[in-house]
């Protein structure tokens, strides 16, 4: 995938380990990588093993954390583009990444209970005995 040609000072919207941030390009430290200073949150991290989505029930159950405010991280080329707008106060973007995440994940819990519900119908209609 083909990048814009980033410079140091740019402000960019990237994703990191789950997260999606806003922030400032500090550094091109190689042909695929930037040093990026955070100055927002887009979305919070997935919470659990990235490596098994939706499962509970696994050896290590991940509590991520959001990049901190003016924390660099290196990011991939690939995962950056130009960010346009104002650039929201940090705190202000966590509360509503957090808020935001929350409600999906409230979202997903009520849809999961309703399936499951469905489930039992269909299950008792199925084998009736």
């Amino acid at each position: 995938m083909e990048h814009e040609p980033f410079k140091a000072g740019d402000i960019v919207v990237a994703e990191y380990k789950s997260g999606r941030y806003i922030g400032r390009i500090v550094e091109l430290t190689s042909s695929r990588k930037a040093a990026v200073e955070i100055m927002a949150v887009a979305r919070h991290p997935q919470q659990g093993d990235l490596h098994h989505p939706m499962q509970a029930d696994v050896g290590l159950f991940h509590q991520r954390r959001a990049l901190a405010h003016k924390e660099i991280a290196l990011m991939l080329l690939t995962t950056i583009e130009p960010y346009r707008g104002s650039v929201p106060d940090y705190a202000d973007s966590l509360r509503h990444a957090v808020q935001s995440h929350k409600q999906e994940l409230n979202q997903l819990q009520r849809w999961a209970e309703r399936a499951l519900a469905e489930m039992e119908a269909l299950e008792k209609d199925y084998f009736r005995s």
